[in-house]
């Protein structure tokens, strides 16, 4: 038999004991949570108190050389950990001493109790804590074996298996699921809206009931590695919930976790710790898990009501868009008035549907309440906060590219980045991302639109047109896409295909076409035509949307009426208006065309508005009041002051906001200085840039510019041309137009 010896069970140090045998740290006899690695780092440590524990022997005690992990990287974490649960200092220690690329040492007393342990049992208990740990954060793996799955591979979500009777359980737990499994930058879940899709693409409904069975198809089809089966049952008052992941093409098991919640009330959290749980089978590695892994509980809400009220708002929103997900969402922010994600999503959707004020006001709570959520939540709500609500392009900016670094393979950041940049005029970056975009997410008509919007601004025509094939070759459709081909089609002067796709629009419950279709006769001269469109779209706007598009049409056929030269009949638009809405969309179009009509007064009124309302928003700062700024310069006849002004734009001269009025203004004020062939240069920067500007009125009165521009140059042949092509987009133009009537008077006087 062995000799009994005094071998320490329990180690204590300060207020701390550690229970060997038990695997517990407590202070002043209460037990301190834990996590595994961190104890057994503790207790090697422990063993050698006062001797320097080098990094390779921590390694060879309590990391398999074969072990798939990033050992530096998780035994720092697990110091970190062990630090603050102690209450200590890296710089001040009172217990871990680092020594510099060597290793640690326990520099506190350590006493032992007297309990005695048969010499052999204690390295049998040693011996068992350490395999623990590795068993326990899911390292002690055979040498050959590989992680279950690696960052390449997608993951398919079946509909929870719920027999407890329980409704509230429907929907929600899955969704509660989806939102652990992605606060991981190493697993890869496909998107609801893909699912949806592959549906669609075998004869299903897209929103029908995913079994299993049905996950595994969708799986196999997409070329995703696993699928992740949950369920849900009672035993008496207590609660089972089981996740199960498999191989989709062989079936076999990947990993499985069961926990009992002893309530309803603790369905979620023993659902976020399982889920926790179950990410480490799957290969990621412990140092992930622990930096990015906020409870559930607090990351969504403690209620299950509001849980279900959400997930109904996210699966409404997938299915009938953004707009009829509102009252889902707002009824999980009266339930839950803490749940921050829901704020965020009932802000996304009251954009969707133009509704400016609401959404400003939930996003000012959302943000409020970031602190709460997961990683990739608060990256969400503080590009929501900068981006939508206060306009700070670049804090956006750098967040997304944030989103980016952590997120790689979500194509969110790369989608809201295309969006920037085509707002700071800077297009080649924009295409750059939307590209990528459409890599990422090629299921989504919104990926192909980031990525024709930008060639369309760069004038690339037929890499715009090559992008609406590459979605008809997935045989998507949407009337988005009927837009865009519209758009194509007027810009390349394809009438045949024009009014093909004006009549497959006709009777839509559409107004942006019938909107953008006037905006396009306006280009043309047929004013008559284009307020009948828009008072068209008004009425269809004012019967089912928001007041804000309805006064954005006004200013907009406010400034193109002052661009005419019919002043008075600007300000009657504008006043219209100003008595539905003011807000952020509108405003700046309304200063702008006051401006234009020479109303110097309203529009110094409005511009101070502006700043003072919107003193961070980029586009507001960079682009708008210094147009305006402009256009109220050349009102008093000082056009160096209007040159100026717009110097400072830099590439936002380019934005798709305003498309190029900040160069035609430009070159208005080079021409009532006289300088024509400086003039000329801007108005030719518009008509090359027919994608920005090619289909709103000023790519045709920058024709005009340009004419009068080679006029003051002396250049009559040019001068007459310009005119010529002017007047010939305007063959069929309203012939009581004023700027109509003073073209053909000078174009007379150059014959």
């Amino acid at each position: 038999m062995p000799l009994e010896t005094r071998s320490p069970a329990v180690l204590r140090f300060g207020t701390f004991e550690v229970d060997l045998c038990a695997g517990e740290l407590r202070k002043q006899g209460v037990r301190i949570k834990l996590q595994e690695q961190p104890f057994h780092v503790l207790t090697a440590l422990l063993l050698h108190p006062g001797k320097v524990v080098t990094r390779e022997d921590l390694r060879a005690q309590l990391w398999s050389a074969d072990t798939f992990v990033d050992f530096d990287n998780s035994l720092n974490t697990s110091i970190n950990k062990l630090r603050e649960t102690l209450g200590d200092s890296a710089e001040s220690p009172h217990f871990i001493e680092t020594l510099p690329r060597r290793g640690y040492r326990f520099i506190a007393p350590v006493s032992s109790s007297d309990r005695k342990v048969p010499t052999q049992a204690w390295k049998i208990v040693v011996a068992v804590v350490a395999v623990a740990a590795l068993v326990a954060s899911g390292l002690f793996w055979h040498s050959r074996q590989a992680p279950r799955l690696t960052e390449k591979d997608t993951i398919v979500l079946a509909d929870f298996t719920n027999t407890t009777g329980d409704p509230v359980f429907d929907e929600t737990l899955k969704q509660g699921l989806r939102v652990q499994l992605e606060q991981s930058p190493f697993l890869n879940i496909l998107s609801d809206e893909r699912v949806g899709e592959e549906l669609k693409l075998m004869a299903r409904q897209k929103d029908e009931h995913l079994t299993r069975d049905l996950a595994r198809e969708v799986c196999q089809r997409e070329g995703s590695k696993a699928i992740l089966v949950g369920s849900i049952s009672n035993l008496g008052t207590r609660y089972v919930v089981g996740l199960n992941a498999f191989n989709c093409n062989t079936g076999d098991g990947l990993a499985s976790e069961q926990v009992e919640a002893d309530s309803r009330e603790h369905v979620l959290k023993a659902l976020g710790e399982s889920t926790t749980r179950l990410r480490k089978r799957l290969g990621e590695s412990l140092a992930s898990v622990q930096e990015y892994d906020v409870p559930l509980e607090q990351a969504t809400t403690t209620s299950l009501e509001a849980l279900k009220a959400y997930s109904l708002g996210v699966r409404t929103k997938h299915e009938k868009g953004g707009p009829s997900s509102i009252p889902f969402f707002k009824r999980a922010t009266e339930l839950d008035p803490q749940f921050a994600m829901a704020y965020g999503r009932l802000a996304n959707a009251y954009d969707m549907a133009g509704e400016v004020d609401l959404k400003s006001e939930s996003i000012r709570r959302a943000y409020s309440l970031r602190a709460k959520v997961s990683e990739r939540e608060r990256l969400y709500l503080e590009t929501q906060y900068y981006h939508l609500l206060t306009g700070e392009l670049e804090k956006a900016k750098q967040v997304y590219e944030i989103w980016q670094q952590v997120y790689p393979r979500d194509p969110s950041p790369h989608d809201n980045l295309q969006n920037i940049y085509v707002y700071q005029g800077k297009h080649e970056e924009g295409l750059a991302e939307g590209r990528e975009t459409l890599r990422l997410r090629p299921y989504s008509v919104s990926s192909y639109e980031d990525v024709f919007q930008s060639a369309l601004c760069l004038n690339r025509l037929d890499e715009a047109q090559a992008t609406l094939r590459q979605a008809d070759q997935r045989k998507m459709q949407s009337e988005l896409l009927l837009w865009l081909r519209y758009l194509l089609a007027f810009l390349k002067n394809d009438v045949g295909e024009r009014e093909r796709l004006v009549a497959q629009g006709a009777g839509k419950s559409w107004p942006c076409f019938e909107a953008d279709e006037g905006i396009r006769q306006a280009r043309l001269g047929r004013l008559r035509e284009a307020r009948t469109l828009w008072q068209r779209a008004m009425k269809t706007i004012q019967n089912n949307g928001p007041a804000e598009f309805v006064t954005f049409l006004d200013d907009f056929a406010g400034l193109t009426e002052a661009y005419f030269g019919n002043p008075q009949q600007a300000r009657v638009d504008v006043a219209a208006g100003q008595k539905l809405t003011v807000n952020r969309i509108s405003e700046p179009w309304a200063a702008f065309a006051l401006a234009e009509a020479g109303d110097v007064k309203g529009s110094e009124k409005l511009s101070a508005e502006l700043n003072r309302r919107w003193p961070l928003d980029s586009v507001v700062q960079r682009y708008w009041l210094p147009t305006i700024g402009a256009a109220i310069a050349l009102d008093n006849n000082n056009p160096g002051r209007a040159i100026e002004l717009l110097a400072a734009m830099g590439a936002y001269e380019m934005s798709i906001e305003g498309h190029l009025d900040p160069i035609y203004v430009r070159g208005q004020a080079f021409l009532m200085q006289g300088n024509g062939k400086a003039a000329a240069s801007e108005f030719q920067k518009i008509i090359d840039h027919p994608g920005l500007a090619g289909y709103k009125p000023i790519g045709a009165l920058a024709h005009l510019g340009l004419g009068r521009a080679y006029a003051l140059q002396g250049d009559t042949a040019k001068a007459r041309a310009a005119y010529q092509d002017f007047l010939t987009l305007w063959k069929g133009a309203d012939p009581d137009i004023p700027i109509l009537k003073k073209a053909k008077a000078e174009y007379a006087k150059l014959q």
